[in-house]
């Protein structure tokens, strides 16, 4: 499957409205001018061209009966909502709102990390959009990510370990407060932060979902999910509890949603905090309960004892 290159795909478009998008607070006065619907035309398109592309590959892939329909179903229905969250991240009110508040900056972080990036490994794009090329593109892409330029640094990012480390290093450091604040006020450093957490999250959720369907045992991922959710609430904690703004970037411009800079700053902490965290604790026990479930035996193994 040429993973590495699909995978990229849902990134197009964070990419180019990031780099068209200054998130600088000094030159956003007027709320309703941010707070809008909408992104260019390029941004849209690449929207479009990622849910084409897995549309046109699952009518493929149905068609010559690749799959059972339900599953198809199960997973289009995975993209489909995962990829709706990625288009409010990007060309809803959220976008332009992290521009005035570190809350609403916070919900969008979550939206593209422990939204989009979870039910789009779940929607299993690699093969749809595979499908979806024509078939002498489908077989040099296979070519390709065959390879062992790409397949050894592929399998080296998708690792459990690298993955995990990976998120983590990119959730610490882009709320470095000086970083962060470069992030504000430069398009191209705040299209690399964005970019960072989506592609981070995206290698992280396939490390802990998408290795399940081979039959890999769920315990490493459930560990991963459990430090993930203590270091990301950990974080929140210290945003929550400071008594010290650590974005002045930000200024006074929560103050159009009747927040002070302090206020904002322990909301957006709250978020990261306790509803983030209760996503990796529920996918954790979802796993944790599917991995019970498998080791139960059938009631045809019983022993004499047992019954």
């Amino acid at each position: 499957m040429p993973k590495l290159i699909t995978l990229l795909i849902p990134l197009l478009p964070w990419l180019a409205m990031a780099s068209a998008r200054a998130h600088d607070v000094e030159h956003e006065p007027v709320a309703q001018d941010v707070l809008r619907w909408g992104a260019e035309w390029y941004v849209l398109a690449c929207l479009a061209l990622s849910l084409g592309l897995y549309v046109l590959g699952a009518a493929r892939l149905r068609s010559r009966a690749r799959q059972s329909r339900a599953t198809l179903l199960r997973q289009s229905a995975c993209f489909g909502t995962g990829w709706l969250a990625l288009a409010l991240a990007l060309a809803s009110p959220i976008d332009g709102a992290g521009s005035l508040a570190f809350a609403a900056h916070m919900v969008q972080h979550e939206v593209l990390m422990i939204v989009a990036a979870p039910l789009l490994v779940l929607g299993r794009p690699f093969g749809p959009w595979t499908w979806a090329l024509p078939p002498s593109w489908r077989q040099g892409v296979g070519r390709l990510t065959r390879a062992r330029a790409v397949a050894l640094p592929w399998r080296a990012l998708t690792a459990p370990v690298s993955a995990w480390l990976l998120h983590f290093a990119a959730l610490w450091l882009w709320h470095v407060p000086a970083l962060f604040q470069a992030g504000l006020q430069n398009n191209g450093v705040h299209a690399l932060q964005h970019a960072s957490f989506l592609f981070t999250a995206l290698l992280f959720w396939w490390a802990v979902l998408g290795r399940q369907r081979a039959g890999a045992t769920p315990g490493a991922g459930i560990v991963y999910l459990f430090t993930t959710m203590m270091y990301t609430g950990a974080l929140g904690a210290l945003f929550t509890v400071s008594e010290t703004i650590w974005y002045p970037a930000y200024g006074h411009s929560a103050a159009h949603f009747g927040l002070t800079p302090l206020e904002d700053q322990q909301l957006g902490g709250l978020i990261m905090w306790i509803p983030a965290g209760l996503v990796y604790l529920v996918a954790g026990l979802v796993l944790a309960a599917g991995w019970l479930r498998r080791g139960e035996p059938a009631p045809g193994m019983l022993t004499g004892a047992e019954r």
